[in-house]
């Protein structure tokens, strides 16, 4: 049985949207807010980069999500000193989670049939990078559900 964030996964896919912007648009559901800049952009990770042979969408939206809480956006802010370990726990934990695909590409992900998701593999890591970037963002003192204050 899906929970409801497994069901609005199911849902956002079924609305044609991939897995980088899946990932974006559940952070931005959990924030409250609606970013169509930021949904679109994270459409630029779609597929490995659009050939399959560039990093999965999941490892780069959840990279994305975490520059949302962590990043620098206008020129008042700095960055959190924090970032570059939570990207490089990410990267740890998703090299470890994929090793069984072979490689953290899209296209090792989807044994080389690349064009259309394969719904147990990337739905799997959809659900556990969600979770897994919660545990970073909370580890390094930040609320996933409250980003930085909109300028």
């Amino acid at each position: 049985m899906l929970d409801d964030s497994g069901l609005r996964m199911m849902e956002l896919a079924g609305k044609g949207y991939c897995c980088s912007q899946i990932v974006v648009l559940l952070a931005l559901d959990e924030l409250g807010r609606d970013n169509p800049d930021l949904v679109r952009a994270a459409s630029g990770l779609c597929m490995g980069m659009g050939g399959c042979s560039g990093p999965c969408g999941v490892h780069t939206g959840a990279a994305l999500v975490l520059g949302l809480h962590a990043g620098k956006g206008t020129d008042m802010e700095t960055q959190d000193d924090k970032l570059p370990l939570m990207l490089e726990e990410l990267r740890d934990w998703f090299a470890e989670a994929t090793a069984p695909y072979g490689g953290m590409s899209c296209g090792d992900i989807l044994d080389g049939e690349c064009g259309q998701p394969h719904q147990s593999r990337c739905g799997g890591l959809l659900s556990a990078v969600s979770a897994q970037v919660r545990r970073i963002l909370a580890e390094h003192g930040l609320d996933p559900a409250e980003g930085r204050e909109q300028e």
